[in-house]
């Protein structure tokens, strides 16, 4: 019988065919957990994106490996390839033949990276796979990819390829209650199985295709009985490593819902549900000192409210944003005619030129209906109820764009006209909870309880509201312990009749719903104030953190959604409100362009209003604690098998002092040492056929040659010697005390690391290959009465 030649030759070199089938194998087990994120992305041309990257990647791997090229090398080539890859689907213009990247190029891959880290932090899921998604993802599988080739073809450990896939297998679990897919999950074992059975295959083939033919002993492989304790290391290794690089990433690109319409682009929320925004938008007002949000012209003359956020649902004590799924259809080069404004309404579009500064929401501020913005940067899309403008992957920072504002004519008389009262339409606009303070119930009693239609109802109850009754103030509440928007706070707020415009605007909106008209609440900006600069003739505009405000909205049938101002001293009366609105045409979508009220601190003196939504910048040590975290969790994975492998080598050094089978331990050190440095030997052959075997290597000439017979000789004895007497001395039984045993172990691993090449013992350190192997010493039987 001879030996297997596998092992100490090294690596067979594999037929094109043979490398074909893992390749493909190792193909279809990526793009197998990689749907795994389907439940977190909407549709499914992200994973034919994602296909064709992982396709050309395998591809060219199997080629360099067709030709040849050392195997250090063709990860690297991988990555240049996989850069090809990304230019051609991503580089645009910014790129040399569609395929050669340029300075440019890479710019583009920086905004596309930082628009990515947005999308995941803005999105909820189903997320809409936007371009700097598409990047992130396709970066992300083509890192999968290239590591498990390189674990599966160069290093011929498919076993290890569970590490990267495992990734996007444990994302869903920390984003969504019910985690990967079952039939995901399935699907990923049998192609993990898959690969592996046809590594087993590729072996055995090329075992029989490397047979010496002067040779007619038959090649012997011994049954392969795997105890459950000896793949212990390498299955927690991992588990682990997979896990903590999802928990990592997770952690660190939080897939939630954010508004950061403040201009806080870290992870807390404003809007979120469950708690209320007018708590943060009252911090907001009560800061100092303004600060620049944007500036805009028109050259209509328009004067318009910009409207950020909507808010439509009321549960007693939080109004919040109804919970929609952002529509990829929704794209804002193009938006509808609002929700109830009559075909017949005569309409035009007026544009409103925007330049924001330092305002960092992922809101934009538009007027009140839009019909649709140009020359923004990233991916916006619109709500069909409130038409309100967000991205999911970008931020107002910097941005420049065009409003084309839709105005409508409608008459006062049409708003009156509107009979809403007797009419089951927009319930859930009029929807509030039963249990509610009766000072609302009778205040609007009182207030529109004789109102010959829902708009006299309305402007009685903004009149009420702006009478010398009531006053502004931002202090007040928070004095008087009544600052929020909810059903408790409009009834003290009705008492003290003090506060301001986010409990002037929430008790009209209540008011309105007590009396049957459908109403929301919109946060935005007021029109701003003229400034000194002109633009092509035209008055530029500045919009600053003091004109943050808060207003309600009503619905009328014909009309669709009109804005009220109930807060005294603040923005402009709309004109179809007032007495003389009879019979005029007005613009129900925005107020008046007549002497707007800015509600500035020289106009309006008790008002101590916000450094508002530019004022929060990107936080750097959240910034760098992500970046860290990123990084431990690369380094987790890249050292695990190495650290696993560190305390296996302590094991068995423990195992040499204190027993039992003191030399077995360490001869099982030496032949991990010597299957990690690729230095051969079979699991079959016997201490003297495997010391003959290594003691052909050049390093074991001299002393380190006399410690392997050592080591050798300890182990036989141990193995087949007659057990140590009672109270022998410690090393005993194998002829050599523990210092002597650990010695000649050291000397014999130092020798076989001296006699491997540079790229050999840098595997052996961070890949070692005795990790999947058979634990030997272990499973072997001891002598009777040892």
């Amino acid at each position: 019988m001879r030996a297997d030649p596998t092992l100490a030759t090294g690596q067979r070199a594999m037929p094109t065919v043979q490398r074909a089938m893992l390749a493909g194998a190792t193909f279809l087990l990526v793009m197998v957990t990689t749907s795994a994120l389907g439940t977190l992305i909407e549709g499914s041309g992200w994973w034919w994106l994602c296909a064709f990257i992982a396709a050309c990647l395998v591809s060219v791997g199997l080629g360099l490996r067709a030709l040849r090229t050392p195997p250090a090398l063709v990860p690297l080539l991988q990555v240049g390839a996989l850069i090809l890859l990304l230019t051609l689907v991503f580089g645009g213009r910014s790129s040399f033949a569609l395929i050669v990247p340029t300075g440019e190029t890479f710019a583009r891959f920086a905004e596309l990276f930082a628009g990515a880290e947005r999308t995941i932090q803005q999105q909820s899921v189903p997320a809409i796979s936007v371009p700097p998604l598409l990047f992130a993802l396709a970066v992300g599988v083509g890192a999968i990819v290239i590591v498990a080739d390189a674990l599966v073809q160069d290093a011929r450990r498919p076993a290890l390829a569970a590490i990267p896939v495992l990734v996007p297998i444990f994302i869903p679990g920390f984003l969504i209650e019910d985690g990967a897919e079952v039939i995901v999950l399935l699907f990923a074992g049998a192609a993990f199985l898959l690969l592996l059975r046809l590594d087993v295959r590729v072996r055995r083939r090329a075992d029989l295709a490397h047979r010496d033919d002067d040779e007619d002993a038959p090649v012997v492989h011994a049954p392969r009985r795997v105890p459950i304790g000896s793949t212990i290391g390498a299955t927690l290794g991992v588990g682990v490593a997979g896990l903590v690089a999802a928990a990592v990433l997770t952690a660190s690109t939080p897939s939630i819902s954010q508004s950061l319409l403040l201009g806080s682009d870290q992870s807390t929320t404003l809007f979120s549900r469950g708690v209320s925004p007018f708590i943060d938008l009252g911090r907001d007002l009560r800061r100092p000192d303004a600060v620049p949000a944007f500036t805009y012209t028109a050259r209509d003359g328009d004067r318009p409210y910009f409207t950020l956020l909507t808010l439509d649902r009321f549960e007693g004590e939080v109004w919040g944003v109804t919970d929609r799924a952002v529509d990829s259809e929704n794209t804002v080069d193009r938006m509808p005619r609002p929700i109830g404004l009559d075909p017949a309404v005569e309409t035009a579009e007026h544009p409103v030129e925007v330049t924001v500064g330092d305002l960092r929401t992922v809101w934009l501020p538009v007027p009140y209906p839009t019909a649709s913005v140009e020359d923004l940067r990233g991916s916006w899309f619109w709500d069909r109820e409130s038409l309100t403008v967000r991205s999911v992957d970008a931020s107002t920072a910097g941005q420049r764009y065009v409003a084309n504002r839709l105005v409508a004519t409608p008459t006062a008389d049409q708003l009156r006209d509107a009979d809403l009262l007797g009419s089951g339409q927009f319930q859930e606009y009029r929807a509030l909870p039963d249990e509610r303070p009766q000072i609302i119930r009778d205040t609007a009693l009182a207030i529109a309880g004789g109102a010959q239609t829902p708009y006299d109802a309305a402007v009685a109850i903004q009149d009420h509201l702006r009478s010398s009754d009531f006053s502004y103030s931002v202090d007040a509440p928070v004095e008087e312990g009544y600052d929020g928007g909810g059903f408790d706070v409009i009834a003290n707020f009705l008492e003290v009749k003090s506060g301001y415009c986010v409990h002037f605007a929430s008790t009209m909106a209540v008011l309105a719903r007590e009396v049957g008209i459908p109403s929301r609440i919109s946060i935005g900006y007021t029109a701003g104030s003229p400034t000194d600069e002109r633009v092509e003739n035209v008055t530029v505009v500045e919009v600053d953190s003091h004109d943050l405000h808060a207003w309600p909205e009503l619905f009328f049938p014909g009309v669709g959604w009109v804005p009220f101002e109930p807060t005294p001293g603040r923005g402009t009366v709309p004109s179809y409100t007032r007495p003389d609105a009879a019979q005029s045409p007005l613009s129900p979508f925005g107020p008046s362009t007549s002497t707007p009220q800015t509600g500035r601190p020289d106009l309006d003196p008790e008002r101590g209003l916000s450094a508002g939504p530019g004022a929060s910048a990107p936080d750097p040590v959240a910034a760098w604690t992500r970046v860290a975290a990123l990084v431990i969790a690369a380094l987790a994975i890249a050292l695990a098998p190495a650290l696993i492998r560190i305390g296996q080598r302590w094991s068995r050094r423990r195992r040499v002092r204190h027993g039992p089978g003191r030399a077995q331990a360490a001869w099982d050190e030496v032949r991990a040492t010597a299957r990690d440095l690729s230095a051969g030997g079979l699991e079959t052959e016997t201490p003297r056929a495997f010391a003959a075997h290594i003691a052909e290597r050049p390093a074991f000439d001299g002393d380190a040659g006399a410690f392997l017979a050592e080591l050798r000789n300890a182990v036989e004895r141990e193995r087949y010697g007659p057990p140590a007497p009672s109270g022998a001395a410690a090393g005993g039984e194998a002829g050599l005390s523990t210092d002597e045993i650990l010695r000649a172990m050291h000397e014999v691993r130092a020798a076989l690391g001296a006699d491997a090449g540079a790229s050999a013992r840098l595997r052996a350190r961070f890949l070692p290959a005795s990790l999947i192997g058979r634990a030997r010493g272990r499973a072997r039987p001891t002598p009777a009465g040892a």
